[in-house]
């Protein structure tokens, strides 16, 4: 009886400092991966013209002229930037499999099947909210706000301001489209459902406003309503997703119980 207990006992659960010493390590190749990653960015930022492609959506406003930098060290200090910037959108994967590597073990096995589609899916929804900035809500934007006082003032574009101006845009847009994502596993861990979703569309729509409010910069209405949008249809996807979740868990139930009722005894 005694080698039967020790036998049975939990060697899958680690002690509390080998915990520390998994994630000390986690960290520590996460890290790597942005440092590494941050120098192929600089590299890629020079060699396949990167900057060009973020002027690209103003250059009809340019008249045939360049934007501006205001001083000699602008050029160097807005590539590093945007290799940094890079750098941490590639190295995202890595570090998004070193979380997923530390906490998956605490994990169900029908858990982790469904959350390994849901991380798939929020590189794609990133990908499609960048891709919606950069190709409608940025043109839409930069002909609405050039539009104003021209006969009075003479543009002057100057990088720096341009780029942060474009950067937190695409990145804006990103990270907003990942709602649904975040709900799906909320939903599948049990924290959230979509009766509750459901009945606070009100206050979702208010906390939506301010969200694309705050993520847009300036004060464009017009970026706000692009961000609004989006947002209302994401949430209403989420919605659905958190119904998806439920009912693939109430069949589960019914499984394990030998398809009896969930309240039978």
């Amino acid at each position: 009886m005694v080698k039967y207990r020790r036998a049975r006992r939990p060697t899958d659960e680690m002690p509390f400092l080998d915990h520390l010493e998994e994630l000390r390590w986690r960290l520590l190749w996460s890290l790597l991966a942005l440092a590494v990653c941050a120098i192929i960015g600089f590299v890629v930022v020079m060699k396949l013209d990167v900057l060009g492609l973020l002027i690209d959506p103003i250059r009809p406003f340019l008249e045939g002229e360049k934007p501006k930098f205001l001083s000699p060290t602008d050029p160097f200090f807005l590539t590093l930037k945007l290799g940094l910037v890079l750098g941490i959108i590639l190295a995202s994967p890595i570090v998004i499999y070193q979380t997923w590597a530390f906490i998956s073990p605490a994990l169900l096995v029908h858990e982790k099947r469904s959350i390994v589609p849901a991380l798939y899916l929020g590189v794609l929804l990133f990908a499609a909210g960048a891709a919606l900035a950069y190709f409608v809500a940025l043109p839409v934007a930069l002909r609405f706000l050039l539009s104003f006082q021209v006969e009075s003032l003479e543009q002057n574009i100057v990088v720096g301001p341009y780029l942060g101006f474009v950067v937190r845009l695409l990145l804006g847009f990103g990270v907003v489209f990942e709602l649904p994502v975040v709900v799906l596993v909320l939903s599948m861990l049990g924290l959230v459902k979509a009766s509750t979703l459901a009945a606070k569309r009100r206050y979702a729509l208010v906390i939506i406003t301010i969200v694309a409010a705050v993520m847009t910069p300036g004060d464009v209405v017009v970026l706000t309503v692009f961000m609004m949008v989006p947002l209302l249809l994401l949430y209403e996807l989420s919605i659905g997703l958190a119904r998806l979740v439920e009912r693939r868990r109430a069949r589960r139930e019914l499984a394990d119980l030998g398809g009896a009722p969930v309240g039978a005894a």
